[in-house]
């Protein structure tokens, strides 16, 4: 077994191939499977709901973190590796089910897969809670959003091209090939597991929540990710509507988000290991400001194109540092749940934006949604106000 909790380059590519898993699947869930909906005469309508279904598992991480707490005595590689069979057990079965015969199992199927990205995502975490040290948890979040983002471009490039060049399933094929290569990986990693009394865990979590910095990080959670969920959305329908691109243009420009954003967690991360969270994140919480404002700015498509790739780098910045600050007050006796919490509440945020943004469009028009878009980041940079400064030290 590999002990690697001395050797923080194996950590950080130990926890980047985790979620360069996921990165694949979610490639696979909104990229692959749209169009191979579309290929095999599934009805657009359905095709959404489908969708819409198997992201039910990633909205409640704290159920999957709860489980994986409940078992802590078995470790978190366990969990991981159950998350990782029910991934391989998904891409395999896709192999065989022709969604335009049997949607209903197709569907059950991507169900299965996206909670195996739920067990493998918050056993992860945790993992990198127990064996992060103060000025590795910052660049261990850097590297594991950008294996993330690398999945993602790796997924809507290269197994969209063999999809489309050779058949859809041998891209579910390679699929679950690399991510049985990534967690035959982490078998082979040492693991110190925690023993905790069982009746402990329900107080100990309730104890963190009462923490003052754990109730400002819960509240500041949501209101950090509202901007990205309903930037999302709004960018590529104002390449479609404000900017009549075409769609070739439009993807060109979307692929430049999960590069830059892959690049700015490890440079984001390795900024907040240095320095204190608070002022990092503060940084690039005014930066992004600015940036949001300044697509009103955006009235050619190389002007887009390069304000998008500014607004990916600093996304991926201020989320993996967040992410890291998550950490920080997180207790490892109750790792996956605690840290599923914050996470989800993130993700609360995140949906709330993409809820309300065509609303925003239709009473506000594009330039002053991206101005609220902006304003947006003031009260949680007014809740992160009230945290402590400190510098990260081992």
């Amino acid at each position: 077994m590999m002990d690697i909790e001395k050797r923080s380059v194996l950590k950080y590519f130990l926890f980047g191939s985790l979620y360069f898993s996921e990165g694949l699947m979610m490639a696979i869930a909104f990229v692959i499977i749209p169009v191979y909906f579309v290929d095999s005469n599934v009805p657009v309508s359905l095709t959404g709901l489908v969708v819409g279904i198997a992201t039910i598992p990633v909205t409640i991480k704290f159920v999957w973190g709860g489980i994986a707490d409940y078992f802590l005595r078995f470790g978190r590689k366990l969990f991981i590796v159950i998350g990782g069979f029910l991934l391989i057990i998904s891409m395999f079965s896709f192999i065989f089910i022709n969604p335009s015969d049997t949607l209903i199992l197709f569907t059950i199927f991507l169900f299965i897969g996206v909670c195996g990205v739920g067990f493998l995502d918050v056993s992860s975490d945790a993992w990198a809670i127990n064996i992060g040290k103060k000025n590795e948890i910052g660049k261990i979040n850097g590297s594991m959003f950008a294996g993330q983002y690398a999945g993602m471009a790796f997924g809507s490039a290269v197994l969209a091209t063999v999809a489309s060049e050779i058949s859809y399933q041998i891209a579910f094929l390679l699929t679950g090939l690399v991510i049985l290569g990534i967690i035959t990986f982490s078998l082979i990693i040492k693991e110190r597991k925690i023993i905790i009394k069982k009746e402990k865990k329900t107080k100990i979590l309730i104890n963190e929540f009462k923490k003052k910095e754990t109730q400002i990080l819960t509240s500041a959670a949501p209101l950090l990710w509202v901007n990205r969920g309903i930037l999302m959305i709004v960018l590529p329908l104002y390449m479609k509507i404000g900017l009549n691109l075409e769609l070739a243009q439009i993807g060109l420009i979307v692929s430049l988000f999960p590069i830059t954003s892959a690049i700015g967690s490890i440079v984001g991360g390795a900024m907040s290991d240095k320095w204190s969270r608070k002022t990092v994140i503060y940084l690039f919480l005014w930066m992004s400001i600015l940036s949001t404002g300044s697509f009103i700015f955006a009235d050619t498509w190389i002007v887009l194109a390069v304000l998008y790739a500014i607004f990916g780098f600093l996304q991926g910045s201020y989320i993996s540092i967040s992410c890291a600050m998550f950490m920080d007050v997180t207790n490892p006796k109750v790792g996956a749940t605690q840290f599923s919490i914050l996470t989800s509440l993130g993700n609360v945020g995140m949906m709330a934006g993409e809820t309300v943004s065509g609303t925003m469009i239709v009473l506000l028009g594009f330039s002053r949604t991206f101005l609220y878009s902006a304003w947006i980041f003031g009260p949680s940079m007014i809740v992160l106000y009230f945290l402590k400064r400190r510098k990260n030290i081992k």
